[in-house]
């Protein structure tokens, strides 16, 4: 019987009924290659199918890791080639101004195979990893054991939080609801709080500067 997905887990689980494997493959590929896809969504999703008979989760876990190899391997190529100049070019649209690009690529020679690890954990740099590492030249061999070790935590992770939820995944889905928004408001109030304390050190800043 094929499960039914709660809220936005829908969408993921018709092309998972329609695609099935192609559907695993394509989009932890993408997610994890410079495109925003829902790579992560889809590993909870094929474990909800795998644990109801629809998918095999072995095989679920085996394609996700594949992909995820490839697509970091690809972002990883694309930064090695040309990643760069594409930085400088367009990363002025995006706010990556030269010198913050300057400060972001120290950080990741000093800790880049860290930060490939825990890449996929975090939205935005699960995208782009490969990517910076290729820009920051990472050795090969180095970037393949750290975005291979990554690779494993963030599918295990995932498709063991879909498998254990199975049939409870709307409860869940349902709780999340009710509480994000308490999330929301709580993330507002530490985001006004930063805003307000940096107001209040920019005058200071500007003091010193014109004492100088």
């Amino acid at each position: 019987m094929t499960p039914v997905l709660p809220g936005p887990l829908a969408p993921i689980g018709s092309l998972l009924e329609h695609y099935g494997y192609g559907a695993v493959a394509v989009l932890v590929l993408l997610d994890n290659a410079c495109v925003p896809a829902p790579g992560q969504t889809v590993l909870i999703a094929a474990a909800v199918f795998a644990g109801a008979g629809q998918l095999n989760l072995a095989l679920v876990v085996v394609i996700a890791l594949v992909a995820s190899v490839v697509g970091s391997g690809l972002g990883y190529l694309l930064g090695r080639t040309g990643g760069r100049a594409l930085v400088h070019r367009y990363g002025r649209y995006v706010l990556l101004t030269e010198e913050r690009f300057a400060r972001g690529e120290q950080f990741l020679l000093r800790n880049g195979g860290k930060v490939v690890t825990v890449a996929r954990f975090i939205d935005g740099l699960r995208q782009t990893g490969g990517l910076l590492a290729g820009i920051t030249e990472m050795q090969p061999r180095r970037f393949l054991a750290c975005t291979s070790l990554g690779a494993v935590l963030w599918v295990g992770v995932w498709v063991s939080v879909g498998d254990l939820a199975g049939q409870h995944l709307d409860a869940i889905y349902t709780q999340v609801l009710r509480y994000q928004l308490y999330l929301l408001l709580a993330l507002a109030v530490l985001a006004a709080a930063l805003l307000l304390r940096h107001l209040r050190r920019t005058p200071t800043a500007h003091g010193r500067h014109r004492r100088t």
